[in-house]
């Protein structure tokens, strides 16, 4: 069930965007689709051919932020695949405990990149050692949040904003330099070429105080049309 936190009217969401512990429903979500398709042709026209897009919520905590660290700049099945393989091989299974016991080179021996298993156990030992406290981030404002967990190395803008998005399910976070809404934005302003990060990020600002709605809707469109 919903509590009366989480079933935020749009109304609600509209007025404490900025604020922390704000999460999408599923009847948030709808209720902010419905706005940003009333306020953008283009976001309609992916809603109207291939519906509203799934909330694709994440539980949060150190498991879902390793898998999202895995993500980066590989597909996302790849992804899954690495992260269970790792998480079956591991002693009591996907825990800080477990990787910084198990550190960079094990890890590396379990199939993660040189780079990734040093991003992953830092990861562990942040949380082990007490310098990141994940259940803080429900309590702290959308630039806060990213702000602190990009303190761990490995974590940048990307990551943080895809673990907001996500598992804290904020509603206005945008994720830069996401190649798929890229080749989505693109796609539904019909620009000749990739926009940069930058600009992505300067087109995705009429989408406020929804910018994680939208990129619901174009993720959903790009599948979609990929498929």
């Amino acid at each position: 069930m919903e509590t009366a936190s989480e079933g935020l009217s749009s109304s609600a969401i509209r007025q404490h965007t900025a604020g922390a512990d704000v999460r999408l429903t599923r009847t948030t979500l709808s209720l902010a689709v419905d706005d940003l398709a009333a306020r953008d042709r283009g976001l309609a026209r992916i809603v109207t051919r291939h519906g509203p897009p799934p909330l694709w919520a994440r539980p949060t905590g150190f498991p879902t932020l390793v898998r999202i660290i895995l993500e980066q700049q590989v597909s996302l099945t790849a992804a899954r695949t690495l992260f269970r393989r790792v998480a079956e091989q591991l002693p009591g299974g996907m825990t800080p405990a477990a990787v910084v016991t198990t550190g960079a080179p094990g890890l590396r021996a379990l199939g993660m990149t040189r780079q990734k298993a040093r991003y992953v156990s830092t990861l562990g030992a942040y949380i082990q050692q007490g310098e990141l406290a994940l259940p803080r981030l429900s309590r702290l404002p959308d630039v806060d949040a990213a702000a602190y967990l990009e303190r761990v190395p490995g974590i940048g803008p990307w990551t943080s904003s895809i673990y907001l998005l996500m598992a804290l399910r904020r509603p206005d976070v945008w994720p830069p330099g996401d190649l798929a809404l890229h080749k989505a934005l693109a796609r539904l302003r019909r620009l000749p070429e990739l926009p940069t990060a930058e600009r992505a990020t300067l087109m995705a600002r009429r989408w406020t105080p929804y910018r994680a709605v939208a990129a619901r809707i174009l993720w959903h469109g790009y599948l979609a049309e990929r498929q």
